[in-house]
């Protein structure tokens, strides 16, 4: 019943921008940490940027002043926007929640960074 579906990825060139976002059901939202990982082929999962529930927000340092994570109780959607984008964050982008000791994992969606 916990569900994730993340929605906004697609290509784009080196330093442009996109808005990624989740759309949580199943969970009181509010109450709850989420989490931006990311996994590049043949890469380990990685995290790329976190919020509490209070809003606090934590970032991995390779996205630090460009990436901005947000959450909009109302929506129980979180997002992630991305700016001055690198090929090296090219990945699949995914969202993360995490309830009674386990992890809860959306579809991911594909950002690819090229020209």
């Amino acid at each position: 019943q916990v569900q994730l579906v993340e929605s906004g990825g697609g290509q784009v060139q080196p330093g442009g921008s996109l808005r990624l976002s989740c759309a949580a059901s199943g969970i009181i939202f509010s109450i709850y940490g989420m989490a931006w990982y990311r996994q590049a082929p043949g890469n380990q999962r990685e995290l790329v940027a976190d919020i509490s529930s209070k809003g606090s927000t934590n970032y991995a340092d390779f996205v630090k002043g460009r990436f901005t994570i947000s959450r909009d109780n109302a929506k129980s959607t979180v997002y992630l926007q991305m700016s001055s984008l690198k090929p090296e964050d090219t990945a699949v982008y995914y969202c993360k929640v995490r309830l009674y000791s386990r992890d809860y994992w959306g579809q991911g969606t594909q950002v690819t960074v090229s020209s």
